[in-house]
């Protein structure tokens, strides 16, 4: 198999993130990416953004953090940066008032779901292991999506519905989020080492459904894409070839639903796009954690970590400096 050019994170970075040198737990920081992430993914519907720059986002949002702890840039700010870089590399940008516009409302939803009573957290039924169809965006700690966010004249569940407050246009706030949208953009390029290269996964999936004879399954089909775009929650783009992420997507979205495939070594189908199964495995196992149970608490906790104020503080009240 030919080398890749894409940067991958190193063995040394994937043992041990800056984050967990810090002392911030795996499963917390996953959930804080898996966070930011998903600011990107609304921010982009919002801003009626194309798929190729959204998902290019999350992948510089995922790199980033194995250079970087969690400790020193919040996961607001930089999930900003990435969507603002990743529309400029796709050649579809946006404006930049714009953009701060969508992030002032999102982190104003944000702080509102923080300052309702803790019941109003699980109103919604939390998702069981078994995964939601995957092109269902916004699974995660149980928001509404972005797309049916209840109006502010339309009370949800007899809950206090979110109104949003614009800022003024010379505001100090559209300063502020200004000045975080430049050094994040800066500190991306400059952590990164200028290499934006990014291989995107959906031409892959499409020729080797081909080869697979699945392209008339058009339910295997999105599926498979549906969890690809929920790998961009996890780490996985900045660890793992695409052959091997696409070849974890089918795997799931066929055993989902029965459809049979050769899988008795030596004749097993991923071998044929040179996908270790060990890794195949593991990929699937990231998309998965996805779906798992979380409580109001464990939801309420990443939201209020998106500022690195927070996730200091945190550090300070559960991390001892023995146990760095």
């Amino acid at each position: 198999m030919a080398p890749t050019l894409v940067p991958l994170a190193t063995h040394s970075q994937i043992a041990k993130t800056p984050s967990r040198e810090d002392g911030l737990p795996q499963e917390l920081e996953e959930d804080l990416r898996a966070f930011g992430c998903k600011l990107i993914h609304q921010a982009g519907i919002l801003l009626n953004q194309k798929q190729v720059a959204v998902a290019t986002a999350q992948i510089l949002f995922q790199r980033f953090w194995f250079v970087t702890s969690l400790k020193q840039f919040s996961i607001g700010d930089i999930s900003m940066g990435a969507l603002y870089l990743a529309s400029k590399l796709e050649e579809c940008p946006i404006r930049m008032r714009d953009l701060i516009n969508v992030y002032d409302l999102l982190l104003q939803r944000n702080t509102h779901e923080l300052s309702l009573p803790s019941s109003s957290s699980s109103s919604s039924p939390s998702r069981k292991l078994q995964p939601p169809h995957p092109s269902e965006s916004g699974h995660l700690y149980g928001h509404t999506s972005v797309t049916t966010m209840p109006s502010a004249s339309s009370p949800s569940n007899g809950k206090t519905s979110f109104k949003y407050t614009p800022m003024a246009y010379f505001s100090d706030t559209f300063y502020s989020l200004k000045d975080a949208l430049v050094v994040a953009e800066m500190q991306i390029l400059k952590r990164l080492g200028f290499n934006m290269l990014v291989v995107l996964p959906y031409g892959t999936l499409i020729n080797y459904l081909r080869l697979l004879g699945l392209t008339n399954h058009k339910e295997a089909c999105g599926k498979a894409w549906g969890y690809l775009n929920d790998a961009l929650q996890t780490p996985v783009y900045a660890i793992y070839a695409v052959p091997t992420i696409v070849s974890a997507a089918i795997l799931l979205a066929t055993r989902h639903l029965g459809i049979p495939l050769p899988s008795t070594p030596p004749n097993s189908w991923w071998d044929l796009f040179d996908a270790p199964w060990e890794d195949v495995w593991t990929v699937c196992g990231h998309i998965m954690r996805l779906y798992r149970d979380r409580t109001p608490e464990e939801r309420l906790e990443v939201m209020r970590m998106v500022n690195k104020k927070e996730v200091r503080k945190w550090l300070e009240e559960n991390v001892s400096p023995s146990q760095l």
